[in-house]
């Protein structure tokens, strides 16, 4: 078994960005990793995209690679839909020509966040913001193609490379007394390692059986993956703070998302039930303030 594992080749886009860098390392062992960059598979080029797969032939697509400036994507739509919404369609398409199975991520954004409990898969969604909107449209392209997959909904993802709010926290809280963070919308901080090795036992359970395409056809769809529990940004960033050591340097001060406008509408509730991931994979998140000190301590 562990040789044919390593006869498989799995394809990583994004390698660059927070997730995709975890992924490439979390996946070793599993088969014979083939991590790009955007200089390799540039997801707003179709051609090159669909050129990049059909070159290197993987058995499984691993697609982390996206458009995440949620407030540019307002004025840049177009280049978002694309890259979010039209490349990952084509990626479907192609792993379907070569039986290969695809996993996409996507985002809490798909929902309105009016509800007042946490979201399930099988909830509507409503996208209050053209990024969202980008990232439903992927999600219901790679589905629309019919090939095996799993579409794994994150939220609030945090890492030790790339921007992110735990980094621009620790940057800020080095350079001022006093921050202002919104207190009023709600989520799970996610580390992008959680999400890499989650994926990395979704990933060996699948090569692990004999019968793929059954092991696929039964459980291809949208899951939430997210750290368990949750919390405010303001709650997030005064756990940094404690567990940095910047508590005594700079103060967090909580305000209402009102005070912060932002191009971009953020849901005030982006909380996700894991239970799905749990049921199917057997899978059980870390709590997001331990993943969070895990982090820290690793950076």
């Amino acid at each position: 078994m562990g040789a044919d594992r390593i006869g498989r080749t799995i394809l990583v886009t994004g390698v660059n960005g927070q997730v995709g860098f975890e992924l490439a390392r979390s996946l070793q062992g599993l088969g014979r990793v083939v991590a790009v960059d955007r200089s390799v598979v540039d997801l707003s080029n179709p051609d090159q995209l669909r050129a990049a797969v059909r070159e290197i032939r993987p058995d499984l697509i691993v697609n982390p690679a996206a458009y995440t400036a949620v407030d540019k994507a307002e004025a840049e739509f177009d280049l978002a839909m694309r890259i979010n919404g039209q490349a990952p369609g084509i990626l479907a398409e192609e792993a379907k020509k070569l039986g290969a199975a695809l996993i996409h991520y996507s985002t809490d954004y798909v929902f309105n966040g009016d509800k007042l409990g946490s979201y399930l898969e099988d909830d509507a969604t409503d996208p209050q913001n053209a990024y969202g909107r980008t990232k439903l449209a992927g999600e219901q392209a790679v589905a629309a193609t019919g090939v095996d997959h799993a579409v794994f909904r994150t939220s609030w993802v945090y890492g030790s490379r790339g921007k992110n709010f735990l980094l621009t926290m620790l940057r800020l809280g080095a350079e001022r007394s006093e921050l202002k963070v919104v207190a009023d919308q709600f989520g799970a901080p996610t580390w992008a390692n959680t999400i890499a090795t989650l994926t990395a036992h979704v990933v060996a359970q699948a090569f692990s059986v004999s019968d793929r395409m059954e092991w696929w056809s039964s459980r291809s769809g949208v899951y939430n993956l997210t750290a368990a529990d949750s919390t405010s940004w303001y709650g997030f960033a005064t756990a940094i703070f404690e567990l940095a050591g910047l508590e005594g340097r700079s103060s967090v001060l909580p305000i209402p998302a009102s005070d912060y406008p932002t191009p971009a509408k953020r849901p005030s509730n982006s909380r996700m039930s894991n239970e799905k991931l749990a049921r199917v994979f057997g899978l059980q998140a870390p709590h997001w303030k331990d993943a969070l000190r895990l982090c820290l301590e690793t950076r």
